[in-house]
């Protein structure tokens, strides 16, 4: 069977099939394609190690496996560059379709969920292109089903979760959007017990809208305050309502519910095709630009309070020319006030200096961020002590 014969047989297979069942048809018709032990590897919540995918009824059953950390592996390799990774002949293999081992990733669009691996009778282009698109295929099949299995949770997951945090990974997007003009890149720490941080983004037509919060408080009430920012934010902005006229909207939503909280935040929006960057500061950490593999000062605008204060003041909307290339960094406290055992700040330019030597490696966003996270970790020997979350958006140009 080639290619196109098992990515069609595949998918006549599987309209019904819960993720309990994809295991078993996908190694089925990849070897009918010469793609022999097929092995689906999701990625944790907090991207440290990859989970293999096991069938019903092992599905959760994590004594019968033991996932493989990213860093320093080959399938952590192909998860972090985003590409296939190929290991060496195995000699002591008695089939010759048991050689090769070959490892790609599990995509959605940009999403990396995971990785899959294959063996392989001969490397050549044409394995690799049905590997590719096995993968791809495989994509589809796992975010048509996770939303509504609670076994895709459980497997990602390496322990319990707070009800704030519950609340807040609810709301949340895909972790990375990308197209041909903006590539747009999250992360949220502490996973399991984040309170009140939260972001946000959109693309409509040549409109990427972007937003970051960041409620008072680490508890549930926080998480509830900014439930309701992100979905007074997103109601307005889906009727058309501008930026100040959205802040505003969110001031007064939270006003209502809550007499003594608040949440600080940016919203803003990125003319794809122009450049144009206009935002409104709510009482937020400044956001800053990575141009040409520096820094730049940030991006002023005079803040206003916080939302859900109910202040009668105006919101003061800004707008800044972005340059092809920028890396636009939006942020909360919790990044630069993480402390060291000896109270050292992490700081606003360690912060930014990590960003441009990643830059500087070559990396895309979503990598960049997953090590700043492991970065700020180890920087508080494994315990934030706020949430820290940010929000990365390049405009290509």
């Amino acid at each position: 069977m080639n290619g196109e014969g098992m990515l069609s047989a595949l998918l006549d297979a599987s309209p019904n099939a819960a993720l309990e069942d994809l295991p078993r048809l996908v190694a089925e018709y990849a070897r009918q394609a010469g793609l022999y032990d097929a092995v689906i590897y999701l990625v944790d919540l907090q991207q440290n190690v990859l989970w293999p995918l096991l069938g019903d009824p092992a599905i959760l059953d994590r004594s019968r496996t033991e996932p493989t950390k990213i860093d320093g592996t080959l399938p952590g390799r192909s998860f972090c560059e985003a590409g296939l990774v190929v290991a060496a002949s195995d000699p002591d293999a008695q089939d010759q379709e048991d050689r090769q081992r070959l490892w790609v990733p599990i995509l959605d669009r940009s999403e990396r969920l995971g990785v899959l691996s294959v063996r392989v009778p001969q490397h050549d282009e044409a394995s690799e292109a049905r590997l590719r698109e096995l993968a791809s295929l495989v994509a589809l099949l796992v975010v048509s089903r996770r939303r509504n299995s609670d076994a895709y949770a459980d497997l990602i997951r390496v322990r319990e979760m707070s009800l704030a945090a519950e609340l807040q990974w609810t709301l949340m997007p895909p972790m990375t959007f990308a197209n041909d003009l903006v590539v747009v890149s999250g992360a949220l720490e502490p996973a399991y017990e984040v309170g009140g941080d939260a972001f946000d983004y959109a693309l409509v037509g040549k409109t990427a809208h972007l937003a970051i919060f960041d409620a008072m408080g680490h508890d549930t009430a926080a998480g509830l305050v900014a439930s309701i920012a992100m979905g007074s934010y997103r109601n307005n902005r889906r009727r058309g309502a501008g930026l100040v006229e959205t802040s505003q909207a969110i001031d007064a939503d939270i006003a209502r519910q809550f007499d003594d909280r608040f949440v600080t935040g940016i919203l803003a929006q990125l003319d794809t095709e122009t450049g144009m960057l206009s935002w409104v500061n709510r009482g937020h950490p400044v956001p800053f630009i990575i141009r040409q593999g520096r820094w730049i000062t940030g991006l002023e605008c005079l803040p206003t309070p916080p939302m859900g204060l109910a202040f009668d003041e105006e919101p003061l909307l800004c707008r800044s020319q972005l340059e092809p290339g920028d890396r636009l960094l939006f942020y909360t406290d919790g990044i630069v006030e993480a402390r060291s055992p000896e109270g050292e700040p992490f700081g606003l330019e360690r912060f930014a200096d990590f960003v441009v030597r990643r830059e500087a490696d070559g990396l895309g966003a979503p990598e960049t961020l997953r090590r700043l996270i492991r970065t700020l970790l180890d920087y508080q020997n494994g315990e934030l002590q706020d949430d820290a979350t940010v929000l990365l958006a390049e405009w290509c140009g």
